[in-house]
């Protein structure tokens, strides 16, 4: 039978997860020992009462309908969760809407919001997820580069006037994938101003906003004055919870455009399976105790990872939060060539930053996903690596 893929299907290209993961199968197969730090999938456990929660409401003979969305449970506990948190107050039927994961909802945001041909204001480099919900929508993505000038964080000013005035949807993601830049409450304001003034829809990405290891929180986005006319905030219980795999996220923000994407979700799907909503609650429920656990351990990762890094002369972008670090390594090779020889020669994997732009070309992704020992580990064998560069 001959067939073809649809022309869509372009916009998608190979993710390289899959061929990471074989190099480091083939190379621990001779008995090396390979430590793996590309994907961000937190390694700790979910605490146990969230387990617990789980186990139970699955064991129920009444917890395997259809949810349609989020529950009033799941629902509230997130009003609550941000009202402690951030201080921010949420109606929890109208400012809140649930998806399966955060990368589900990323990429079917613009869907919702953009026609062929409008602009979509995004990073370079920035999580993938981005690139492909605003090609699939038919827009087209404005590269906003994250320089070292700017603390990383976008300039807006730097937006052509014709873009801006085109622009339906602005995408942020602070502290960052991969760039751990961290927000500040002098840039959202500009952002506000900047989206009031071009009538511009802004997505906050906050999948990481439990990860910050000195200071205060990373400030919401919507605590900023004017934040819930212009947007919306994502949150993910995938890396502060431990949940990657139950698939649990949730929009906060302006009620008319939850609605819009609440009417969109009512044709995608039927919603999140009600155990998983459940534990998901009491994580929230939970949620200062459970994330101060995890922001101590991954604070370790960090300076761990931050001082070996350097010590081997690699320059790694300054940062106090994310759960990534981003790294240019100290050797003039393409970097996805690089990803493949540490593998070979260190039994590290990591990830080219070129898949997250073209900004990342030279760079590395490197995932506090494991122990300080094997992190240590980790530095020690990038340190005896020796390559043959261009």
């Amino acid at each position: 039978m001959n067939f073809e893929p649809s022309k869509k299907m372009s916009i998608f290209p190979p993710a390289i997860f899959g061929e990471l993961k074989a190099a480091a199968v083939a190379k621990q197969a001779t008995g090396a020992t390979v430590i793996d730090l590309s994907l961000g999938s937190p390694d700790l456990p979910p605490d146990e009462r969230v387990r617990q929660a789980l186990s139970e409401q699955s064991a129920l003979a009444s917890s395997y309908g259809y949810t349609l969305g989020g529950t009033k449970r799941f629902h509230e506990a997130v009003a609550n969760y941000y009202k402690r948190r951030t201080g921010v107050i949420l109606d929890p039927e109208t400012e809140i809407l649930q998806t399966m994961g955060s990368q589900e909802g990323l990429v079917h945001l613009p869907l919702a919001f953009c026609n062929e041909g409008d602009y979509v204001l995004t990073t370079n480099p920035a999580y993938v997820a981005y690139d492909a919900g605003i090609k699939l929508a038919g827009a087209i993505p404005y590269y906003m580069p994250l320089l070292a000038e700017n603390g990383f964080l976008p300039d807006l000013n730097e937006v052509p006037e014709e873009v801006a005035k085109k622009a339906k949807l602005l995408i942020l993601n602070l502290p960052g994938n991969p760039v751990p830049a961290m927000p500040s409450e002098e840039y959202f304001k500009e952002v506000v101003a900047f989206a009031k003034k071009y009538e511009v829809i802004v997505l906050h990405d906050a999948a990481y906003s439990e990860y910050y290891f000195t200071g205060d929180r990373p400030a919401s986005f919507l605590t900023t004055p004017g934040a819930m006319e212009v947007g919306m905030e994502i949150n993910s219980l995938s890396k502060s919870f431990s949940l990657a795999g139950a698939r649990i996220a949730y929009f906060v923000g302006n009620a008319q455009m939850i609605k819009v994407l609440q009417e969109l979700k009512s044709n995608l799907d039927y919603g999140t399976f009600g155990p998983i909503q459940e534990a998901a609650a009491v994580a929230l429920d939970h949620g200062e105790e459970i994330t101060d656990r995890l922001r101590a351990e991954f604070s370790k990762r960090h300076h761990a990872l931050m001082g070996g890094l350097s010590k081997l002369g690699w320059d790694t972008t300054p940062s106090a939060g994310g759960m990534f670090v981003w790294a240019k390594y100290p050797f003039d090779m393409d970097d996805k060539q690089f990803v493949f020889e540490a593998i070979q020669k260190a039994g590290v994997v990591m990830v080219p930053g070129s898949i997250f732009g073209t900004a990342g070309e030279g760079y590395v992704r490197i995932a506090l996903v494991q122990k300080v020992e094997l992190i240590e580990q980790a530095i020690e064998q990038l340190g005896k690596m020796s390559v043959v560069e261009a």
